[in-house]
């Protein structure tokens, strides 16, 4: 009996130390060739999630629907951008927080979309609501309305910020 059980030890450890030594034959240049692999993989994962990305944006928002908010501030403009709310006919369709690396963005020379989203065509109401804080540190809240003309195609407006304390909202066709 216990012959057999040692002759089963000996059988199983031979067969780890097997494994082992078979672990070991891997060399440096297969290891190199399934890393290589492995980066084309991502590489493709990458491409088709931004065509997915793409695709989604294309069926979500179709061309004849499709509204796009842009914002960008003056150069000039010495103000802190909190936060901005977007509404379309009345309803808020976005409302967005600004951090200092955003706002450092903007004051480059960047341009944020802020919304993208589907009307119908014909006149909407555009209405923005920004709140900051003016260069001399008081609290700054500004409204303005504009009429939009939705036709056929995309429509992409741009809410541009000027002036020392934002006082001046326009928007720009673009």
């Amino acid at each position: 009996m216990f012959c057999w059980r040692s002759g089963i030890i000996l059988g199983i450890s031979m067969l780890v130390l097997n494994v082992a030594a078979y672990g070991e034959e891997v060399s440096k240049d297969q290891i190199k060739g399934l890393d290589e692999q492995v980066q084309e993989i991502k590489t493709d994962v990458l491409g088709i999630a931004a065509q997915l990305n793409l695709l989604e944006e294309k069926l979500l928002y179709p061309s004849n629907t499709q509204v796009a908010v842009f914002v960008s501030l003056e150069n000039e403009a010495k103000i802190r951008l909190d936060s901005m709310e977007i509404q379309l006919d009345g309803k808020p369709v976005t409302h967005y927080l600004y951090s200092f690396t955003e706002l450092e963005a903007l004051q480059k020379g960047g341009v944020q979309r802020i919304y993208t989203g589907n009307i119908n065509s014909g006149e909407h109401d555009l209405q923005v609501l920004l709140t900051g804080k003016t260069a001399g540190g008081s609290d700054l809240r500004a409204k303005e309305s504009f009429k939009i003309k939705k036709d056929v195609g995309p429509k992409m407006v741009e809410i541009h910020l000027a002036g020392s304390g934002a006082q001046t909202i326009t928007l720009k066709d673009w």
